[in-house]
């Protein structure tokens, strides 16, 4: 039985809120000449995609940009002054988005997926391996245990990249801001629900706005959206990092939405591809 090729990095020692390429330069060694750091922003919206960043390095990368921070670290001010940067000076960067629409249709677990592999598309290259921030490989596709990968590039998961492999802490700047400059554009075409503000999170005026107005297309229908009033005694929770309504694809027997999603595109019709189940996902359901 061959060994699995989802594995968990090195550990890089004390947490630290500085990234390095410690990382990604002991996988380097190990004989990948591309190396990616991915991660993912949105997961917790009412609306909007969820967004996929990719940067990769090699071993001609240099140390990181000063100031480089996994983005919810920075103000978004820093962040727009860090992505142009964070460009230059990785290898290639891009991100990749599953609309609101294809959460509903594939469950946020492979809505994520869609995301990855359309980040990596846009590349313009191929890694060998590729750093997921967390302790869960979404971006794999599924296979039985002890079967060969299907996919090119292997994955590494490590809880915290974001926070110590410069190359995830990247993909997080150029993921976050190019998905805020897309929530300001679906904001201003659409002003009632202050997307150009709250980016599509569960902020108190996003809230308020669903109870007036209902959900609108960009919204994830197959979640539990704050259609009625909530008690007074119970206060709105808001940002990126409130505990969201229950995800598509996660909830229990018995417990799926019944309301039709709506279509949830965002600017351009992009085709849906379903990626197959994962064994974690379907563990969770």
């Amino acid at each position: 039985m061959s060994a699995p090729t989802t594995r968990r990095a090195a550990s890089t020692g004390p947490r630290s809120r500085t990234p390095t390429l410690r990382a990604e330069r002991a996988l380097l060694r190990e004989g990948h000449v591309l190396v990616a750091g991915m991660d993912e922003v949105g997961r917790g919206a009412l609306a909007g995609p969820v967004s996929v960043g990719v940067a990769v390095v090699d071993a001609g990368t240099p140390t990181a940009p000063v100031g480089l921070r996994d983005s919810k670290l920075l103000s978004p001010d820093a962040r727009e002054v860090l992505a142009p940067r964070v460009r230059r000076w990785a290898l290639a960067c891009a991100v990749g988005h599953a609309s609101a629409g294809e959460v509903d249709a594939l469950g946020v677990v492979r809505a994520l997926r869609l995301a990855g592999r359309r980040a990596l598309a846009g590349l313009g290259l191929e890694p060998g391996v590729v750093v997921l921030d967390g302790s869960h490989d979404w971006l794999s596709t599924p296979r039985p245990r002890g079967a060969a990968r299907a996919d090119a590039w292997a994955v590494r998961t490590q809880v915290k990249a974001d926070l110590r492999c410069a190359a995830v802490a990247a993909a997080s700047v150029v993921a976050k801001t190019e998905r805020d400059a897309l929530m300001r554009d679906l904001g201003s075409a659409d002003p009632r629900y202050g997307w150009v503000g709250n980016k599509g999170y569960s902020a108190p005026d996003h809230l308020a706005a669903l109870r007036r107005h209902g959900p609108g297309v960009q919204h994830r229908r197959s979640w539990r959206l704050p259609l009625q009033a909530a008690p007074a005694d119970v206060p709105a929770r808001g940002g990126e990092d409130a505990a969201g309504p229950r995800e598509a694809g996660a909830e229990g027997p018995g417990r799926r939405p019944t309301v039709p999603p709506l279509s949830g595109r965002m600017v351009a019709d992009q085709p849906v591809h379903a990626p197959g189940r994962s064994g974690w996902e379907g563990r969770h359901e």
